[in-house]
């Protein structure tokens, strides 16, 4: 067990890798050696801006060194990164600097800005020392931002202090190996892959968006053993041309990861069978570390469907609309604690946890327990659909839809409905149209009328060609269903 301050944590791997590629981003990289000296001096750089051990520093930068660069500079004056997409409009970006009241924000170029700001591209001066700063550790190493599609934003504040265990061995993360993160570093998932792969002395490879067969080339280019993914992701891989999608060398990949939605049984099946089941592994958890589920591919294919067993850091429990637990089988509310003793695992900002008796807490998701403890979720309460009396989960509407050949992805949302209260509205990304023109709608309902039964398809399907899910395979379906209810 090695634990190091994350003030210190470059200048560890600097001295066991100095030479070794730390950080590549597209065309560029930079060294173990490099990063630690430049992190010095930008971090020197952001004291003079007024950056003081136990502040927020909000960084609104895109996927690239850059990003790693700020984090690693705001650790080491014992500060705690929080960061934000660099595309969020300045509304929302204002709501969330609100909450934090961070002492710098970096990546924005804001004169009239009551918090200090630099830009994107800024340099700290060479007149700066890049030695080894003085060691400081923050008393949380993130804050996440969450919500601001409906209203006002939230941060999770972890309780993790800034410091990790070399020696931890975690989520498959290997000692010196080599990460793939193709997502945006400014959510959760993306964000812990390629950070806690840096604690641990890897490579970590990122790209500026996703892009299917770049991936596939970078796993081969780069000798990848383990990679993040969201089924966003495995869905476009897979639909690549099959002379495409095989051509590369794989054979270094040990692990995929795949998270932060729900997989489709039928994509995942796929994947084991191309890759192997002891290849994929997917978690279910949430940015405030309550609880959580890990399964491998070798332990799905006994229980199809399932997200795991609870883990290690805390317990589960179904419970129903009168608060009491339910039985397995069950549909319900999913509440977790961690496990007595543990303590609190972060604190919001801006919000209250919804709770129960005991330290049980709620991310609001469905689902339900088997027989033997393993849990199967379906969608969030909000994005269910009560249509003629029956629940309707959309996951499993556009599991359906996602299946059917040319379909990129698909939202599934209840509008209102005069006599069933709500009904099945499918929208349907089809890459480069805007009409249902090389989709055959019939097709399509053939199809699904194969995989649903009758109160679940779809009563009205919408042809789009613009990306449902963002690059962390989001789907914000209460705000497409507002759109469509105020038009």
């Amino acid at each position: 067990m090695e634990v190091i301050s994350l003030s210190r944590i470059l200048a560890y791997w600097e001295q066991k890798q100095a030479d070794r590629i730390a950080i590549r981003h597209e065309d560029e990289s930079i060294s173990w050696h490099q990063l630690e000296l430049d992190t010095n001096r930008l971090a020197r750089a952001y004291a003079e801006l007024g950056v003081k051990e136990g502040d927020f520093v909000t960084v609104a930068l895109p996927n690239g060194i850059e990003f790693f660069k700020s984090c690693f500079a705001i650790w080491k004056l014992g500060a705690t990164p929080q960061p934000v997409s660099a595309k969020l409009p300045k509304f929302e970006r204002d709501q969330i600097i609100d909450l934090g009241k961070p002492s710098l924000v970096v990546g924005v170029d804001d004169t009239s800005s009551s918090v200090a700001t630099v830009h994107s591209q800024y340099e700290p001066s060479n007149s700066l020392s890049n030695e080894t700063l003085e060691e400081k550790t923050a008393p949380s190493f993130k804050a996440m931002p969450s919500g601001g599609s409906t209203g006002r934003p939230k941060l999770i504040v972890s309780a993790i202090p800034a410091e990790w265990d070399v020696d931890f061995e975690y989520l498959e993360i290997r000692k010196r190996g080599a990460m793939l993160v193709p997502g945006p570093l400014y959510h959760n998932g993306p964000f812990m892959w390629a950070m806690i792969a840096l604690f641990r002395g890897n490579h970590v490879c990122v790209t500026t968006r996703f892009d299917a067969e770049q991936t596939l080339s970078l796993i081969e280019q780069h000798s990848i053993d383990i990679i993040y993914t969201v089924p966003t992701m495995m869905q476009r891989i897979w639909k690549l041309p099959e002379s495409t999608r095989t051509k590369y060398d794989l054979s270094s990949l040990k692990t995929l990861w795949h998270l932060a939605a729900p997989c489709p049984a039928w994509l995942k099946q796929n994947f084991i069978d191309w890759l192997g089941a002891e290849i994929i592994w997917e978690l279910y958890g949430g940015t405030e570390g309550t609880g959580g589920t890990i399964i491998n591919g070798v332990e799905w294919l006994q229980h199809r469907g399932s997200v795991g067993q609870p883990g290690d850091v805390g317990e589960m429990k179904i419970v129903g609309e009168d608060g009491q637990e339910l039985p397995a089988g069950e549909i319900g509310e999913l509440f977790l604690r961690p496990y007595t003793g543990a303590g609190s695992t972060y604190r919001y900002i801006g919000a209250e946890a919804k709770s129960l008796e005991g330290g049980w807490e709620s991310l609001g998701d469905m689902g339900y327990m088997d027989e033997d403890g393993y849990l199967y979720l379906a969608d969030r309460q909000s994005d269910m659909i009560l249509s003629g009396g029956a629940n309707i989960y959309p996951a499993e509407v556009e599991a359906a839809i996602d299946s059917f050949p040319g379909i990129r992805s698909s939202a599934v949302v209840g509008l209102p409905h005069e006599d069933l209260g709500n009904a099945v509205h499918a929208i349907v990304d089809v890459p480069g149209v805007d009409t249902p023109d090389g989709i055959a709608e019939q097709a399509l309902m053939d199809h699904l009328q194969e995989r649903l039964v009758r109160y679940k398809l779809p009563r009205s399907i919408e042809f789009t060609s613009e990306p449902l899910r963002d690059d962390a395979g989001k789907v914000r379906r209460s705000q497409l269903r507002a759109e469509r209810i105020s038009s």
